[in-house]
C-alpha cells in the first residue's frame, strides 16, 4: 500500500507530499515505499533549447524498517538540494555557475540577452529581463532561493515575493538601500559607519550651498542607475556645477553631493555573511582605477596591518547593518591621516574579489552559493602569499578588439603563475570588461613584473619571472669568500637567491632601502654576513619583519669572536640568529629550513639531505675499520 507520494518538479524546491498510513505485508514484516517523480512541463517563457523535455513519470518502489526522513523533510542526495535562481547572466553569473558546478548545485539564471555569458554554463538559462515584474515571478516559481548578480532589479517585486514566502537572498530590503546611493549613504550614516560628508541636491542653489560648505572639488553623483564610474561627475569650481549637473541627465535623475575624499588608496573588503549571520571577511585589497573602472587588484594591500583590520571592521559593521545572506563587497577609501571612509557597498560578487578564485581557499562566487542556501562559510584566506587581478577592458571596437585582446591573453598564458578568464561576451565595445587575469606569486613585486610582460608586451626572462627567495648581503666583498658557501647551499637545494653588498656603515640608505622594501620583493628571509662591529644582521633586522641570520665573518684581530658577540647581542623585540664563525653554510641550511615549514618539497630535500649526511660518516666509518686508521690517513693526505 502507498504511504508516501510527492510530486517533484526539476528546477523547483516545491514538493507536492501525500501522506498515507503504511501498510505491512505479514509475510515479510516490510514497510513498502512508493514515491512518485514527475518532471514539470516547459515553461511558457522562452528557454533555451535543450531544457525542453516531455513530462516523464518515475516509479520506485524500496523497502524500509523506517520512514527516515520527517515529513517537513526532503531528501538531499548531493551538497544541496535548492536550486539557486540568479537575476542576471554576466561575468558574475557566469562564475557563480562555474563554482556551482563544483558542488553540483543547479544555478538557473534569468537575463534578457539569449547568449549571455551565463547562458551556457547554467542549469537553466530562462531568456527575459530582470527588472520585469511578471517574469521575475514566474522565473522564481523554479527557485528554491532568489539571488541577484547585478543590484539594478525591480525590487518592488522582489519585496511582493517575500511577502509570498519566496527566499530571496540578500533581502529586498538591502537591495532597497543600495540601489539608491543617496538613501544608502543616509543608511549607513545612521549606523556610525564613517562616511565623506554627503547632502542631497535639488536645484542649482542646492548644488552651490554644497560647494560652499564642502569646497571644492566637488563630487555630484546620480542616486541610482550608476556604477563603473557612470552617473559621477566632478565640479572644480561654482562654474562648473551646472555642466557637471547636465553631464548626469539633470536633477530631475535625482542627484547628491559629496565633500571630496582626499585618499592616497582605495581599499575594498569582501564580506559574507551566512543565513544563521555569521560573518567572514577576505583580506583587504587595493584597487586601481582607470577611467573610474576598477583596473587592477592587489591582494593583500600594502598597507599597514592596522589599517587592515581597521577596514576590515568598517566592512564588517557595514554589512552587519545590512539584511539578508551572501556575498557583500565594499569598497572604501584611505585618506592621508590613515582614516577608511566607506564609498559605497554591492550586496553580490565583485570585481575587487574576482582574484579570490585562485588566491584563497574558498571563492566570493563559492562562499555566495554556500550563503545563500545554508552551507558552512568556506575559508576566506589567500593561500599564496600575493595576487594581483588585471581587468581585460575592450581597447577598441569589434573585431581590432578582439585581436588586441587574445594577443594579451597569448602573453598571460606565457607567465607562470597568471590564469586567464574570458566572459565569451559576443560583441566587443571600448571600456568594456571581456575577462580577466589573475596572477598569483610569491611577492607583489613579483607580480607587479610579469604583469608589466603581459600588458606591455616586455619579453619574458627567467630573472623576471623568478624572483629570489632569500637575499644573501655583506658589507663588503672581502665576506664574500665566507658568504660564498651559502650560495652553493641554496644552489643545491634550488633556492633562488641574490647577493648584494650592503655596508651598514657606508651605504646606510641603501641599508635602509633595502631591508624597508625585501618583502614586497619575496624575499623570505636575509642571511646578513658581517665583521668586527657587525652592525649589518641587527640593523638589518630592526627595519624588516623577516627573519634575519647573522653570520659572523672572522675579521684580522679578534678572530671573529667580536662579530659573533656584536650579533648575539641585539636588544629584546630584534632578534636574529646566528650561526658560528665564517659558517656561511649552515646559515643557508637554516634558511632552507626556515622556508621547508610551508614548503613540503624543501622540507622532503632537506630530510634527504640529512640522510645522505648520514650515509655518508657511516661509510667514513666502515673505511676506517676495514684499512685501519694508518691507511684511511694516507688516503685522506693523498
Amino acid at each position: 500500500m502507498l504511504h508516501s507520494a510527492r510530486a517533484v518538479l526539476p528546477g523547483q524546491t516545491t514538493t507536492l507530499a501525500f501522506a498515507f498510513k503504511p501498510s505491512h505485508y505479514p509475510s515479510t514484516n516490510i514497510t513498502s515505499s512508493l514515491t512518485f517523480y514527475m518532471d514539470q512541463p516547459s515553461l511558457p517563457l522562452k528557454m533555451k533549447q535543450k531544457q525542453f523535455q516531455q513530462p516523464r513519470l518515475y516509479c520506485q518502489a524500496s523497502p524500509h524498517d523506517e520512514v527516515s526522513l520527517r515529513s517537513d523533510e526532503s531528501p538531499v542526495h548531493g551538497v544541496s538540494e535548492i536550486v539557486v535562481g540568479v537575476l542576471g547572466g554576466g561575468q558574475l553569473g557566469r562564475m557563480l555557475c562555474q563554482a556551482a558546478s563544483q558542488l553540483a548545485i543547479k544555478v538557473v539564471v534569468l537575463d534578457p540577452q539569449e547568449n549571455c555569458p551565463a547562458s551556457s554554463l547554467s542549469y537553466h538559462h530562462m531568456v527575459g529581463s530582470f527588472d520585469d515584474s511578471a517574469t521575475v515571478e514566474e522565473f522564481a516559481k523554479r527557485c528554491g532561493v532568489l539571488t541577484v548578480e547585478i543590484e539594478h532589479v525591480d525590487v518592488a517585486t522582489l519585496e511582493k515575493l517575500e511577502k509570498q514566502g519566496v527566499d530571496c537572498q540578500p533581502k529586498a530590503s538591502t537591495i532597497r538601500i543600495i540601489q539608491d546611493k543617496y538613501l544608502q549613504k543616509v543608511h549607513f550614516s545612521q549606523h556610525g559607519i564613517p562616511l565623506p560628508e554627503f547632502m542631497q541636491i535639488d536645484d542649482l542653489e542646492g548644488a552651490k550651498k554644497a560647494g560652499e560648505l564642502f569646497g571644492y572639488p566637488l563630487m555630484i553623483k546620480s542616486r541610482r542607475l550608476a556604477y563603473d564610474g557612470r552617473g559621477n561627475a566632478v565640479a572644480k569650481s561654482e562654474e562648473d556645477l551646472s555642466s557637471a549637473v547636465d553631464a548626469l541627465g539633470g536633477f530631475h535623475r535625482g542627484l547628491y553631493v559629496e565633500k571630496w575624499a582626499p585618499f592616497v588608496k582605495e581599499l575594498a573588503v569582501i564580506v559574507v555573511r551566512g543565513r544563521d549571520n555569521s560573518i567572514s571577511c577576505y583580506p583587504v585589497v587595493e584597487t586601481i582605477h582607470r577611467d573610474n573602472i576598477c583596473n587592477i587588484v592587489k591582494a593583500p594591500a600594502d598597507v599597514k596591518w592596522k589599517i587592515r583590520e581597521h577596514a576590515t571592521e568598517v566592512a564588517s559593521n557595514a554589512v552587519n547593518s545590512l539584511e539578508g545572506a551572501g556575498v557583500f563587497a565594499v569598497e572604501l577609501f584611505l585618506t592621508e591621516d590613515e582614516q577608511i571612509l566607506l564609498n559605497e557597498v554591492a550586496p553580490r560578487p565583485h570585481n575587487s574579489g574576482h582574484h579570490t578564485i585562485e588566491s584563497c581557499y574558498t571563492s566570493q562566487y563559492e562562499n555566495h552559493l554556500r550563503a545563500v542556501v545554508g552551507l558552512p562559510l568556506g575559508n576566506p584566506l589567500m593561500k599564496t602569499p600575493a595576487a594581483v587581478m588585471y581587468n581585460v577592458l575592450g581597447e577598441e571596437e569589434g573585431e581590432l578588439g578582439f585581436q588586441l585582446a587574445h594577443q594579451l591573453i597569448k602573453r598571460a598564458l606565457t607567465i607562470p603563475g597568471a590564469t586567464v578568464h574570458w566572459y565569451d561576451k559576443p560583441e566587443m565595445r571600448k571600456q568594456r570588461k571581456m575577462g580577466h587575469i589573475t596572477i598569483v606569486g610569491p611577492s607583489l613585486g613579483n607580480i607587479e613584473s610579469n604583469l608589466a610582460i603581459i600588458v606591455e608586451g616586455k619579453k619574458l626572462d627567467d630573472k623576471t619571472a623568478v624572483a629570489p627567495r632569500v637575499g644573501i648581503i655583506m658589507g663588503s666583498d672581502s665576506d664574500l669568500p665566507v658568504m660564498k658557501s651559502a650560495a652553493e647551499i641554496l644552489e643545491m637545494f634550488g633556492v633562488p637567491y641574490e647577493v648584494r653588498i650592503v655596508s651598514a656603515h657606508r651605504t646606510p640608505e641603501l641599508m635602509f632601502t633595502y631591508a624597508k622594501s625585501a618583502d614586497k620583493l619575496g624575499i623570505q628571509v636575509i642571511i646578513a654576513g658581517a665583521g668586527g662591529a657587525a652592525h649589518l644582521p641587527g640593523m638589518v633586522a630592526a627595519l624588516t619583519p623577516l627573519p634575519v641570520i647573522g653570520v659572523p665573518v672572522r675579521g684580522s684581530t679578534l678572530d671573529g669572536v667580536d662579530s659573533l658577540l656584536s650579533i648575539v647581542q641585539m636588544p629584546r623585540g630584534v632578534p636574529v640568529a646566528t650561526v658560528a664563525v665564517n659558517n656561511a653554510t649552515n646559515a643557508g641550511l637554516l634558511a632552507v629550513r626556515m622556508l621547508g615549514v610551508a614548503d613540503n618539497n624543501l622540507l622532503s630535500r632537506m630530510s634527504q639531505y640529512q640522510e645522505d649526511q648520514k650515509e655518508i660518516v657511516l661509510d667514513k666509518g666502515d673505511k676506517l675499520v676495514n684499512h685501519g686508521w694508518e691507511s684511511y690517513l694516507n688516503k685522506m693526505s693523498s
